[in-house]
């Protein structure tokens, strides 16, 4: 961490050229002595990164950016929030692998005290700095190995453990639970002696049902999306729990949040009628898919699946609040009349449990795109290969 940086005219030539191309920046010779250019160029583009993903940290002057990949894997600001909404206010948190913060800075706004361990001195140094800039006093930062600390506490406790698992060890990538570090796998029965919730944030590709047969006492599951693209997996460990795990699917949308919740066995036992389209066809947001509320989503909203494989829905009345997307069904036609009409057709397409792949279908009958007219090649009942022409409904 180059202190230099938050000098106050560098910080004004970065709020200057916030809207210069970084590379155009380290291209030119510093105008700064002992600050590179590529050092400027990595501010700025550290500004533009988070522009949309953490505003406050983008729009907070005075703070410090730290390289590309940790900005990238940092939580946004939408996803944060909704984390610190499931602790209690008034407790004591610790963050065992910190990384940029974020984090560690909204489970501030709720928590009396948090600890952020992070095991880089120089990325817990800005983390540190950012805390100070934010006027979050009541984080302590850390600049150690997490579990190491936990290890020493003698009997501290804390209320909540909070993990961010990293998925990339000795710079490669890692895909089963039990590989990330540190391995909640291996460390749980330790960490519920020091806490009595293990909160772990976990990767979106995850397999829920593998993690949840290799995590002891999971209370709660959240599926949580941000404009349709599934980001977070939160489990939520309860020492001594040992009841039925529910599954949260959350939609985070514009500045709304939709949830659906629901156990493996509501969705096992849930009865699903089926239909061919009706007025509406509705579309899930994908933290539903991800979460496998399939028949829980017809239930819960009264809808008719188009078939047991194919995860759209229908009925003859618009219904307000669906956490997906809505489509007013224009025309419906057999693949078969689709394929004999040769007709050009303008529309944005969708391939639901169908034969051909999206772009394969766009490619053969030379489809273009089209505005709010979206058209499904997707199987209905009795295995019938469907063209649903529809208008999208915006919210």
């Amino acid at each position: 961490m180059n202190t230099l940086i938050l000098q106050k005219e560098i910080q004004q030539f970065l709020e200057e050229n916030m809207h210069e191309s970084p590379t155009k920046i380290a291209l030119k010779k510093s105008p700064f002595e002992g600050i590179t250019s590529s050092e400027l160029a990595a501010q700025l583009d550290g500004r533009q990164r988070i522009l949309a993903k953490i505003p406050l940290w983008a729009e907070s002057p005075g703070i410090y950016f730290p390289a590309k990949l940790n900005l990238e894997q940092c939580s946004s600001e939408k996803t944060a929030l909704f984390k610190c909404s499931l602790i209690n206010s008034g407790t004591r948190l610790i963050d065992v692998t910190s990384g940029f913060g974020v984090d560690s800075f909204y489970f501030s706004t709720r928590a009396d005290q948090v600890v952020s361990c992070e095991l880089n001195p120089d990325l817990a140094a800005i983390s540190s700095h950012n805390a100070g800039v934010l006027g979050a006093n009541n984080i302590k930062v850390v600049a150690t190995d997490g579990v190491d600390y936990i290890r020493h506490l003698g009997n501290e406790q804390f209320d909540y453990i909070y993990l961010d698992p990293s998925r990339r060890v000795q710079n490669k990538k890692v895909f089963l639970l039990d590989e990330c570090e540190p391995n909640i796998v291996a460390l749980q029965d330790e960490f519920l002696q020091r806490s009595p919730v293990v909160m772990s944030k976990l990767a979106p590709l995850l397999d829920i049902s593998s993690a949840m047969s290799m995590l002891k006492h999971v209370r709660d599951i959240y599926v949580v999306s941000l404009q349709n693209d599934c980001k977070e997996l939160i489990f939520i460990q309860q020492k001594g729990f040992s009841g039925q795990t529910t599954i949260h699917a959350v939609r985070l949308f514009k500045e709304q949040q939709q949830s659906v919740s629901f156990t493996y066995e509501d969705e096992r036992m849930a009865v699903v009628d089926y239909s061919s389209p009706l007025s509406y066809v509705y579309e899930p947001d994908v933290a539903l898919t991800k979460a496998g509320a399939f028949k829980t989503i017809a239930k819960q909203f009264d809808l008719q699946k188009l078939h047991k494989n194919t995860h759209l829905y229908t009925a003859d009345r618009k219904i307000i609040g669906f956490p997906g997307k809505l489509f007013l069904v224009k025309k419906v036609e057999s693949f078969t009349d689709f394929k004999k009409s040769k007709s050009q057709l303008t529309s944005n397409i969708i391939a639901k449990n169908f034969p051909l792949k999206t772009e394969e279908i766009k490619k053969k009958f030379k489809i273009k795109d089209g505005n709010d007219s979206f058209t499904f090649f997707t199987t209905t009942v009795n295995d019938q290969f469907t063209v649903i022409h529809t208008q999208r409904i915006l919210e």
